[in-house]
């Protein structure tokens, strides 16, 4: 199969990454294990070179799949999609840590993959790596996050729209018409698009309208930190009215720590709490009026990376070269069963 000018390289397998079986809807094979929130990497391959025949080989570069219900989601989406019967050769590599994505990303370059799918753990320092694989004919796609690149160094980029989210969540909060504003702020993992962009809007609106942010740290997508991090602002006695978590699991940890002092948060209650993602049992949260507001982040980029692909390999002109997935923010008072069931992951 002819690849665009795709240079012959010689396959280099790294001996320090881990192989296994990646079948249709999931890993099968018993190498194929997610990376622990340290970040270190891990790849799974569905086939050598020799029995991939006419299978277009790309390589995908994710984040931690046990980072978030929302990550789970996306990992699940992707290999349903890339897998044999679909005519794809996939290998997949996970990483929290832009260093080791780049590692990942130049074996692929090395192995020769067709495309390389890209959901990049921080927007710099990719230029390089794109460079390489553009001048060996190996098409990049980037989906879930944006990156700080040269448009002409990938081929297409399916991601949410992380500012649109942050500021939908943001001047969702300025229209509650608090009192006043004390707010905890859980950020993500530092430098990602989804931090950037949920963090600055709210950044924007509290320095405009006086509001005060009693802290402002990252739990790194994380339940346990969050609720550190909940708690230590609870036990220094400082006063605070709500909550703006990045993700769902940040949002679920601090809710713990008010539990366990007693604080009581939703509806009408003393602390509103703000979520990220749209995990059902977090939409769950918010219909039972526990929560205040969760911010659609949508994990299905699968079948749009997939179209694109299809396009790429008939010699046709994409007529988007940004695909933003269509989302919305939910609210305790308005949100339906309906609502949860179809937009719940």
């Amino acid at each position: 199969m002819k690849k665009f000018g795709k240079k012959v390289l010689a396959t280099v397998v790294a001996s320090t990454m881990a192989l296994g079986l990646a079948a249709c809807g999931g890993a099968s094979g018993s190498n194929d294990t997610s990376s622990n929130d340290t970040g270190s990497t891990d790849t799974a391959a569905t086939s050598d070179s020799a029995s991939s025949g006419d299978k277009i080989k790309v390589g995908i570069i994710n984040n931690d799949p046990n980072e978030s219900g929302y990550r789970t989601a996306n990992d699940k989406d992707l290999k349903a999609m890339f897998c044999e019967a679909n005519g794809y050769d996939a290998s997949f590599s996970y990483s929290l840590k832009n260093d080791e994505q780049i590692t990942a990303a130049q074996k692929y370059i090395q192995d020769g993959v067709d495309y390389l799918l890209l959901s990049a753990a921080d927007t710099s320092g990719w230029d390089s790596v794109l460079k390489d694989a553009q001048d060996a004919g190996i098409q990049v796609i980037l989906f879930d996050r944006t990156i700080d690149a040269s448009e002409d160094l990938y081929a297409a980029s399916i991601v949410s729209d992380m500012d649109k989210e942050g500021e939908t969540a943001a001047n969702w909060l300025k229209d509650q018409n608090l009192g006043e504003y004390k707010i905890i702020h859980l950020q993500g993992v530092m430098g990602s698009a989804a931090q950037q962009g949920r963090s600055g809007a709210l950044d924007t609106l509290a320095k405009e309208n006086g509001w005060t942010i009693v802290t402002q740290q990252t739990a790194e997508w994380n339940a346990e930190k969050a609720q550190q991090i909940v708690q230590s602002v609870i036990d220094s006695g400082e006063s605070f009215n709500v909550i703006y978590a990045e993700n769902d699991d940040m949002a679920k940890g601090a809710v713990e720590a008010l539990d366990k002092a007693n604080i009581s948060h939703g509806v009408g209650k003393d602390v509103v709490v703000m979520g990220f993602d749209c995990n059902k049992w977090a939409l769950e949260e918010l219909k039972a009026g526990n929560w205040n507001y969760d911010g659609q982040c949508n994990p299905f980029q699968a079948s749009y990376i997939d179209d694109v692909i299809k396009k790429l390999e008939k010699g046709e002109t994409l007529s988007e070269k940004t695909i933003i997935m269509e989302e919305k923010g939910f609210d305790a008072s308005t949100i339906t069963q309906e609502d949860v069931d179809n937009y719940g992951i």
